[in-house]
């Protein structure tokens, strides 16, 4: 067997623009040269044809990741989860269905982006089951307009997507709320108290309050705990990633820092998420 080819990733270029360029003038294939390669894939577990493979659908994987944009999340870890979800089809494609490759890839790809998503967008919390996953996912393309739900547009998309209405509303509560501003907004006097000032507090109760503060200080000191069980290195692009309060930094920035490729830097923050999740929930169950 041919030893294993590289491709380009959105790491290894320059900018995600170049990285999209190059991809989008990859030869694509004819179906007589799917299926060939296919076969020979398959067949003798060819390394070249499923490389070619591959490198003629990165295209796809583009175009589908960017439909993922609204949720906040760096394009270029986007189409790095559809990569994969693209090698795992290749993987498992079989050209003697009769059914072309990017039919059968479109799911992979998508199911590999939606698991990135919903382990990464912290609002997503709801999202637990088969059902909600597919309402979080749909809620924005069902809806017809702008403005808030009907009842009976919730009615409708709850027995369509197969959840509760009352999970739809919270939904797009959820998926809306950052449009909703708490703080005043003018400098007139019937504009001195925002929505903010009316918000009565539901755990106002002395011991409610110990018990949140308590939650809220173990909280920290794990979160604090994991952090100091990492090296230098993997401290710098966890705090400089995630715990920004603004303008985060990116891959290419962080490579860039340390002299390494972005993919490089991509490794060591999964692997020092994973070890932080780990510790963390280790201490809440202590």
């Amino acid at each position: 067997m041919t030893q294993a080819l590289a491709f380009p990733s959105p790491y290894s270029v320059p900018s995600l623009e170049s990285y999209i360029h190059t991809v989008n003038s990859l030869p694509m294939l004819t179906p007589d040269e799917e299926l060939n390669l296919g076969r020979r894939l398959k067949a003798d577990n060819d390394v070249e044809a499923a490389h070619t493979l591959v490198l003629s659908h990165l295209r796809v994987v583009v175009n589908i990741a960017r439909g993922y944009t609204g949720y906040g999340l760096p394009q270029a870890d986007l189409i790095q989860e559809g990569n994969i979800g693209l090698m795992k089809a290749v993987k498992r494609f079989d050209p003697e269905r009769g059914v072309r490759l990017v039919s059968f890839a479109v799911h992979w790809i998508r199911a590999e982006i939606h698991e990135f998503v919903l382990r990464n967008w912290r609002l997503v919390k709801i999202a637990t089951t088969k059902a909600q996953r597919k309402l979080f996912f749909n809620l924005r393309s069902m809806k017809t307009g702008h403005g808030h739900l009907s009842h009976e547009e919730i009615q409708n998309m709850a027995k369509q997507l197969g959840v509760k209405p009352e999970e739809v509303t919270e939904m797009e509560t959820r998926l809306s709320g950052q449009d909703i501003s708490l703080e005043p907004v003018g400098d007139d006097e019937e504009y001195h108290y925002g929505p903010i000032a009316f918000l009565a507090d539901p755990h106002a109760e002395p011991d409610q309050q110990l018990e949140a503060e308590e939650s809220e200080r173990m909280r920290s000191d794990g979160m604090k705990l994991a952090l100091d069980s990492l090296d230098d290195r993997s401290r710098r692009i966890i705090e400089a990633r995630w715990l920004m309060e603004k303008d985060s930094a990116t891959l290419h920035d962080l490579a860039s820092e340390f002299s390494v490729s972005a993919e490089r830097i991509r490794q060591i923050e999964q692997k020092a998420l994973q070890k932080m999740k780990t510790i963390m929930g280790a201490g809440a169950t202590a």
